[in-house]
């Protein structure tokens, strides 16, 4: 479960790790009442999503009628898919350096690792793609927990100030006690500013929370289920397995490993897929309806790609509910089947009658996709 970033500052400052004054607004009218408070601010969108910047989701003021007209402009959008109906409105703070500085689990390695870089402000999955040699790992055992010697080892790689070294330990160790205290599994701050004149302040932060902790944190109730967008809120009403995703191929299959690795095949023919989703084991042809109308209904789909093995999932069921979705849905648009298994003959008779090309093969009918997800561009 991911925190809005005002919450997730609500909770560090209580840890002493230092957070730009600032409070939440949301009506424009409030946002201008809250700088003449502060003075120049920050207005930034509250969204359950990243890289807002790039979206156009924080914007500087120096009035208060730049942050009326900031908030204006910001509440009432939509950002990635998410409508932005409150903004924190925050002081505006000078700084020299931006830092990267995160604690989160490696599972692979059984423990907590912190991740450090000099290079604030740059997405993590291209800092290590780009800058590998800038991106610092502490690893540490779970029941050992933080000792001050990381926030040394840190401090030397960042090139600290000897003078903030103390600052910094004080930082480490409190995103420690975080992960700790509300069973997190990320604590992240990007970036971790070095001030003007000196001093750290975490200028953004973000903290997520292990879902299968909740029962243990009745402070969070109602909190859970925020991050979902419309549409996979919508999937989670419907029970299917479904994440949504950036690119322009929607993806139906039966069985986890089959949609993954379907999503995979996509990605080394140079396609994107538009989601995860997963129908399950034995779908019924409701079942399948709902799920085709449910990918439909994402206007970025181009291409809708169904890869499905049928052992206790049936083919000629799949086959009618891809009939039936296309008869109650306005969208037209290419789709690209593959089937194999219970009952493959009748869903391959129903589906070409309705003028449905059926591949046998997987990779055939993912480069297909691929192909005409391009083709519609």
């Amino acid at each position: 479960m991911r925190l809005y970033e005002y919450e997730a500052k609500e909770i560090v400052s209580k840890y002493g790790i230092p957070v730009p004054h600032g409070r939440i607004a949301s009506t424009p009218v409030k946002a201008e009442e809250i700088s003449r408070e502060l003075g120049a601010v920050v207005v930034k969108a509250q969204v359950l999503v990243g890289r807002r910047g790039l979206a156009g989701g924080v914007l500087a003021a120096e009035t208060p009628g730049e942050a009326r007209e900031a908030a204006s402009k910001l509440l009432g959008s939509s950002i990635r898919g998410f409508p932005v109906e409150m903004v924190l409105v925050e002081e505006k703070v000078c700084f020299e350096k931006e830092y990267y500085l995160s604690l989160t689990v490696d599972r692979s390695n059984r423990s907590y690792v912190f991740l450090v870089s000099p290079l604030g402000g740059v997405e993590i999955e291209e800092l290590v793609r780009e800058h590998p040699d800038k991106l610092l790992r502490i690893y540490f055992p779970v029941l050992t927990g933080y000792q001050p010697y990381m926030s040394r080892t840190a401090a030397k790689f960042l090139g600290l100030p000897r003078e903030y070294w103390r600052d910094l330990h004080v930082i480490m160790q409190g995103m420690y006690r975080i992960m700790r205290d509300l069973d997190a599994d990320l604590v992240e701050f990007n970036p971790l500013a070095y001030k003007c004149g000196g001093g750290l302040i975490a200028l953004d932060a973000k903290i997520t929370i292990d879902d299968n902790s909740l029962y243990r944190h009745p402070e969070l109730a109602g909190k859970h289920g925020r991050e979902l967008s419309p549409l996979e809120a919508r999937a989670k009403e419907l029970g299917f397995s479904y994440v949504e995703l950036d690119g322009d191929i929607g993806v139906i299959c039966n069985g986890a490993g089959l949609t993954m690795a379907t999503m995979d095949m996509i990605l080394y023919y140079g396609g994107k897929p538009a989601n995860f989703l997963d129908i399950g084991g034995g779908a019924s042809r409701d079942r399948v309806r709902e799920a085709v109308k449910l990918v439909l209904s994402n206007p970025k789909v181009k291409v809708l790609l169904l890869n499905i093995f049928g052992g206790i999932t049936r083919c000629d069921e799949v086959a009618w509910g891809v009939v039936e979705a296309f008869k109650e849905s306005d969208r037209r648009i290419p789709v690209v089947v593959r089937m194999l298994g219970t009952n493959e003959e009748e869903g391959r008779r129903i589906l070409e009658e309705h003028g449905y090309k059926v591949y046998t093969e997987a990779d055939e009918a993912v480069r297909k996709a691929v192909e005409l997800s391009r083709s519609e561009r």
